[in-house]
């Protein structure tokens, strides 16, 4: 719109001076002549001038109103005159309004940049459990869009159910993997609403990371005490066994049997356990890997390759099922190793079902049956997954299974699977348990 380009000051000294002059003249004829034509004429022009006078500030209020209702509209093209005594106050609160606007949008524009960038998932959500504005930390986190507190199931009556700022771990299940979530809630006002300010963060390779270094230096201990007393009662006791004449002559023969027997159980039982705790050292001195691109395909061939004799012998057949070919960031070697490790327990499951299903007397045995899947999950990372129609594994043992020296073989030392699951970890992925119906399943996901 224009600026208004008359001078209001300038309208109104003329006004005030017309009608000075026309109630004087109006006076001095009504004293000289009393009620005439003349008096009338002077009167309605003295009328006709008041009437000016008021329109002229009714006209000046509004359109005062009309440039500050422009204003807090954001229309600041509506303006004075040149001459107008606002104009200076009204052009610096234009001003100020703009560098204020200016400062809002370009502390907008940085919120939003910092929102879509940084690596926390920040949701704010109303009373009602709609959530109002979110980043795409939130997508990545829980592998989903989601527009009200109700898709976030427990996590999302966590969160309406308080009343106060509160700050709790969660666990979260993103496709197959168990992810535990740092969980924080703020209570402010805003605009006049309540809102919920909710932060979620993964720490699940924080507390893979503390758990790791703790066996590790468990470990360390453990190796170090329990070898210092070993070694020396091995050596002892095989220089003791050697230090028995072959002439020495007992009351009893069978005296200087069981004293042989027993030093050799005491030398040969001391060598295994210098071998056992010589094994746990693997898991506190893992080499970090050396990630080279590689096709999965040739590593899982040469593992069918290396265990083809002993699949031919227990009546197993291994089927590999490849559904992409894309290469991932690993260690050759060490992935053999988990492969070979996983493996081998495959085998030793079958093998453990066949023998219950003959001790139970079944007829129709079932066939032994090993599978290796190359495929993506939901969050588009590669996986490889071994699973057998084995003995599977105790409910009761399922949460025990990657601790390490923990086992339910016989003759195992419980660090296979912890070991494998380690040498996941450093490769950016995981090792998990898929609690499949028929099915025993490991999945090895890599990052």
């Amino acid at each position: 719109m224009k600026a208004l380009t008359y001078r209001p000051q300038l309208i109104l000294a003329i006004n005030i001076t017309a009608l000075i002059a026309a109630v004087t003249l109006l006076t001095s004829v009504y004293l000289s002549m009393g009620l005439s034509s003349t008096w009338f004429l002077l009167f309605v022009i003295t009328a006709s001038l008041m009437t000016s006078l008021f329109s002229l500030f009714k006209r000046q209020d509004r359109q005062l109103l009309q440039v500050i209702r422009a204003l807090a509209n954001g229309d600041s093209t509506l303006g004075f005159s040149t001459h107008h005594p606002v104009r200076k106050h009204l052009e610096q609160v234009k001003k100020q309004m703009q560098l204020a606007r200016f400062d809002a949008e370009h502390q907008s524009v940085f919120l939003k940049a910092l929102l879509v960038h940084v690596d926390l998932a920040i949701i704010v959500c109303d009373a009602q459990g709609n959530i109002i504005e979110s980043n795409p930390a939130v997508v990545r986190l829980l592998g989903m869009k989601v527009d009200n507190l109700s898709k976030l199931d427990h996590i999302g009556t966590i969160i309406s159910a308080t009343e106060k700022n509160l700050h709790s771990t969660v666990q979260w299940i993103n496709g197959e993997q168990l992810d535990t979530l740092s969980l924080q809630v703020s209570i402010a006002e805003i605009q006049g609403e309540e809102r919920k300010i909710v932060t979620l963060q993964s720490i699940h390779e924080m507390l893979l990371d503390k758990e790791q270094q703790a066996y590790k230096r468990l470990t360390r201990v453990l190796t170090h005490e329990v070898a210092n007393t070993i070694t020396p009662l091995a050596s002892i006791a095989q220089t003791c066994q050697g230090l028995i004449p072959k002439t020495l002559s007992f009351a009893d023969e069978e005296n200087k049997q069981d004293l042989n027997l027993a030093l050799k159980t005491l030398a040969s039982r001391s060598e295994y356990l210098g071998e056992f705790i010589a094994s746990f050292r693997q898991i506190s001195s893992l080499p970090m890997p050396k990630l080279i691109p590689t096709p999965i395909t040739p590593i899982l061939e040469r593992i069918r390759t290396l265990h083809k004799q002993q699949i031919i012998n227990a009546h197993i057949t291994l089927d590999i099922d490849i559904q992409t070919q894309q290469l991932v960031m690993l260690d050759s070697a060490q992935i053999e190793q988990v492969l070979i490790n996983l493996i081998k327990n495959a085998i030793e499951a079958v093998q453990s079902y066949v023998i219950q299903q003959k001790g139970f007397g079944i007829s129709d045995i079932v066939q032994g049956q090993i599978t290796l899947t190359v495929a993506q999950n939901k969050a588009q990372q590669l996986y490889v997954e071994i699973s057998d129609n084995g003995a599977g594994i105790a409910k009761h043992a399922v949460n025990m299974i990657f601790v390490p020296f923990f086992t339910t073989k016989q003759q195992g030392s419980g660090i296979g699977l912890s070991l494998s699951r380690q040498i996941m970890v450093n490769h950016g992925g995981d090792l998990v348990y898929i609690d499949a119906p028929d099915n025993t399943c490991f999945r090895c996901i890599f990052g």
